[in-house]
């Protein structure tokens, strides 16, 4: 008896400290949802050599996954509407592109100000029509790169209330995009089946382009409100052709943030 009730004494024990270590292999999810609005410029010669210039609404998600480990893994969606003008009034442009990105980033610095860098994976899908063009009315974007990014964080009190300061900012190492070619249409591409390097390799050289926001979180009501400012400039020059599409956004959304216990028996 007394052998029986050391032995389950000693397992209580061993139970117990098995149910704390699973308590603290806590997963915490963090979720922002945001949109934009704002200025946008956009040049596609493959339609006109005329700038185009207009606004821009964007909707913003974000998912940060943590496990207690140095390396958190970040899913972002974006997909945004823009309509522009030429500078001499005559003509339109809407585009649209929608936007995924994985990104696996590697705490650098725990203190006060929380540093993280990574990789990532980022594709893109869109089109852009001019109303004012006969021949080429439209442009198709695709394309796929592999990223790098640095996320910055710095939490503090201002009047008692908690906020914090985020920047973070992401660029292209090098991937695959679908372009024509200069002088080639849509209708020999598709039609006629006569493909000329339409699945171009890019590079930081071909494809310099930096997508940065800076954020302000703060809670109001029990709600964490996030603000902040988006730079996105996309450019390309491949084929002959130039493309670009600068957007200067402001941001507002909201941020929740919750944790996941899994007790294993």
């Amino acid at each position: 008896m007394k052998n029986s009730a050391l032995l389950l004494i000693i397992l209580f024990f061993a139970l117990t400290a098995a149910a704390q270590d699973t308590i603290q292999s806590k997963k915490i999810i963090t979720t922002a949802r945001m949109l934009g609005l704002g200025f946008t410029n956009r040049l596609d010669t493959y339609l006109s050599a005329e700038e185009y210039t207009g606004s821009e609404l964007r909707f913003v998600s974000q998912t940060v996954r943590e496990n207690g480990s140095r390396i958190s893994r970040a899913v972002n969606h974006q997909a945004n509407i823009a309509k522009m003008n030429n500078s001499a009034g005559n003509g339109n442009e809407i585009g649209a592109l929608y936007s995924f990105a994985y990104d696996c980033n590697y705490l650098l610095l725990r203190r006060q100000l929380e540093i993280r860098a990574g990789v990532g994976l980022e594709s893109s899908l869109g089109f852009l029509y001019n109303t004012r063009n006969t021949n080429n009315i439209a442009q198709a974007y695709l394309a796929a790169n592999l990223e790098a990014g640095i996320i910055a964080a710095y939490p503090f009190r201002l009047l008692n209330l908690p906020m914090e300061a985020r920047w973070e900012a992401h660029f292209p190492l090098g991937g695959l995009m679908f372009s024509p070619n200069y002088g080639q249409s849509y209708y020999e591409i598709f039609s006629r089946g006569n493909y000329d390097r339409n699945i171009v390799p890019t590079t930081v050289f071909s494809t310099p382009s930096l997508r940065q926001q800076l954020t302000l979180d703060f809670t109001v009501a029990r709600t964490t409100v996030r603000l902040g400012y988006m730079n996105d400039i996309r450019q390309s020059s491949v084929n002959g052709l130039k493309q670009h599409a600068w957007s200067h956004l402001f941001l507002v959304g909201i941020v929740r943030k919750f944790s996941i216990t899994h007790i294993i028996p």
